[in-house]
């Protein structure tokens, strides 16, 4: 069960309304049945909603009765002055005190036999969801999801509507005048299929019959302007029953411009899905890619969702769909804002995949979300290698040469002239170059009948855990096959486990010094002095507390009591640790738990570079629709790298053992 923050207002045009003559005062009373208490489709509630009847919150016997939940005053209609749970169904009862066109109207085309019904309009304080194969009893009846079950409800309102959600509706009105005080005219949604269910205490119809005293002469003009009108009232009638109050403009328009049914269905249905459904103080929000991009953030719980979205956008997405919006939910709203009309993505699921990526809006939507998800998925993977790499960008897929450090590029003194002499680069170079690595995987159509959203973020998670993983096994695979690269005609290898300064290769004082002086050591090709200090100690996970231990601590003592040393530790605080899982993993050529190493730092000189095209250091993910012969959404990633040892004076190897 979940809480809302924010209340959220909910209509349900759904119920039986009566209205017969007040006794003394002649204006017209009403009594209704607001609620049955069965499951209804109202606008945003995407697996419909039955409100429990024993959470309602009833604020007050005197609440306004409008029309279609209309707020300015030239809507009213009247108040209640009774409101209560009785029999299992929300009734009220109270009288039309308004005295406005639309009240007027309200009661002069009830005596016209028009179906008026009620809705109700609250906000919802609790939320209950009901997941497919979950059952709940509510309201004395067990209900099967999925659906939401709005436990707490405040109501505020009771507003006159053409057409309900609740099929079990009637309205019941007396004439103001020309009736005798009790006489009702009882009027029904639908009088084949909405009779009242056990415990309905709405009264039954009654026939009216007034008997004139003489039979009237109609004069046949007077009788084609009564068939027009009356053509005319069936006409704004339909109108309003498939707007539905929900449509004020489109009613509008559709009655001023005289149009039929069918055209005002036309263009309710095209009206109705791109919408999303109020936010409260804001008015309407526009389902923009921005706001679906935000819902499915919600809904697969993406940690940067705060950072990534504005306030505005989070509420306008939590309000249309709850955190739960579905696959099949996300691709009918891509496929309708792209003109497609069908109501259920079973129905036709390629024509809905079509539809939807046949605009930029959902690929747009679908590539943030994977990208974002893809980047999750990223950096959950080891990164040591970017810490003792030098990181690159080629333009192509050649293979690159950059030039070594050699004496040549040393600065030469300016003659007393101001000529500054050539320098040259040297014959030495470095190679690079960087290949493709790639993946495909799809959003099946069992993902799609099972409508499981998350398939939309955990395949570019894995993809994008894919890519680095690929990266890392790239990079440990040169950096550790270097039998060629750190030896001792290199001077940058170093052997033994005696203690002792000049044979001690073990993660110790004495190893680590012997390491320091090998690196600082190293000459350039006229030899002459780098210059270049050590910087990085990278070490595998066995020897990771030794590493801390050399960094952190200010000494380290000798526990045998007979030998007499200095106990304070040189090396604390010079040397940063990095600790890779991949230096002692056995699937790799030159692994070992005892072999470290002491870099210089990379960018001043590297040992080893990593070079992405265009810069690009992290995946691709691409999505389309699938391939005529795959029912589904294919996600590619791939990613454009290359790894090479470079600089052998860069860097020291120590076995850690004889």
């Amino acid at each position: 069960m979940s809480k809302r923050e924010t209340p959220k207002k909910l209509e349900l045009a759904s119920i039986p309304f009566k209205i017969e003559a007040a006794a003394g005062d002649g204006l017209p009373r009403f009594n209704l049945v607001a609620y049955t208490g069965g499951q209804i489709k109202p606008a945003g509630w995407w697996d419909g909603v039955v409100v429990d009847l024993a959470g309602i919150d009833i604020q007050s016997q005197q609440m306004p009765i409008r029309f279609a939940h209309r707020g300015d005053w030239m809507n009213g209609v009247g108040h209640t002055e009774n409101v209560s749970v009785s029999n299992g169904q929300l009734v009220a009862a109270g009288v039309v005190s308004r005295d406005t066109v639309t009240a007027r109207e309200v009661v002069k085309a009830a005596m016209n036999g028009f179906p008026w019904q009620a809705s109700i309009g609250g906000d919802v304080l609790e939320v209950e969801y009901l997941a497919e194969n979950q059952t709940a009893q509510v309201n004395g009846v067990n209900i099967a999801g999925p659906m939401d079950i709005v436990r707490k409800l405040r109501l505020y309102e009771i507003s006159i509507v053409d057409l309900g959600a609740d099929p079990r509706t009637t309205v019941n009105i007396a004439a103001e005048h020309g009736s005798q005080e009790g006489e009702v005219i009882r009027m029904s949604a639908d009088t084949n299929n909405n009779a009242a269910t056990a415990g309905d205490q709405t009264p039954a119809p009654v026939a009216v019959t007034s008997v004139p005293a003489a039979t009237p002469v109609v004069d046949p003009g007077v009788a084609q302007i009564r068939a027009s009108q009356a053509a005319e009232t069936t006409r704004i009638g339909n109108v309003r029953r498939i707007c539905a109050g929900r449509h004020v403009e489109i009613e509008a328009r559709a009655i001023a411009e005289g149009w039929d049914a069918d055209k005002t269905e036309l263009e309710v249905m095209r009206a109705s899905r791109p919408k999303v459904a109020p936010v409260a103080g804001s008015g309407e929000v526009n389902l923009s890619p921005r706001v679906l991009e935000c819902a499915i953030a919600q809904a697969v719980r993406l940690p940067s969702t705060e950072k990534d979205f504005d306030a505005a956008t989070l509420q306008a997405a939590h309000s249309r769909f709850k955190g739960r919006i579905g696959l099949q939910e996300l691709l009918l709203e891509a496929a309708a804002a792209n003109g497609y009309s069908g109501r259920s993505f079973r129905q036709d699921p390629r024509a809905v995949l079509h539809a939807a990526f046949s605009s930029r809006d959902i690929a747009g939507v679908l590539s943030n979300i994977v990208n974002k998800s893809l980047l999750a998925g990223w950096i959950s993977v080891e990164m040591a290698w970017r810490e003792v790499a030098a990181i690159g960008s080629v333009s192509d897929f050649k293979e690159i040469a950059s030039y070594r450090l050699t004496a040549a590029s040393q600065y030469k003194q300016v003659a007393p002239d101001g000529e500054i002499k050539h320098g040259s680069l040297g014959d030495l170079t470095y190679s690079n170059k960087a290949d493709t690595y790639g993946l495909m995987l799809s959003v099946t159509r069992q993902d799609m009948i099972n409508d499981d959203l998350n398939a939309l973020s955990n395949i570019p998670r894995m993809l994008g855990r894919g890519g680095a993983l690929k990266v890392n096994d790239v990079f440990w695979t040169e950096f550790l096959d270097n039998a060629a690269f750190f030896t001792s005609g290199n001077a940058n290898y170093i052997t033994g486990a005696t203690a002792g300064d000049t044979t001690e290769s073990r993660l110790a004082i004495d190893g680590l010094t012997r390491a320091e002086r090998t690196l600082m050591d190293q000459t350039d090709t006229e030899g002459k002095p780098l210059g270049i200090r050590p910087e990085i100690l990278l070490v595998p996970t066995r020897l990771k507390v030794p590493a801390m231990q050399l960094y952190n601590s200010t000494e380290i003592r000798n526990t045998t009591a007979s030998t007499k040393e200095p106990t304070g530790n040189p090396h604390a605080g010079m040397f940063r640790p990095v600790v890779s899982s991949y230096l002692g993993n056995a699937t790799y050529t030159g692994h070992s738990t005892l072999a470290w190493y002491l870099l210089a730092n990379p960018a001043d000189l590297a040992t080893i570079e990593v070079v992405f095209l265009n810069g690009q250091e992290s995946p691709t993910v691409e999505s389309a629709d699938a391939d005529f012969n795959v029912l589904g959404i294919q996600f590619r990633g791939y990613h454009d790298f290359g790894v090479r040892l470079q600089e052998y004076r860069a860097g020291v190897k120590a076995k850690g053992e004889a």
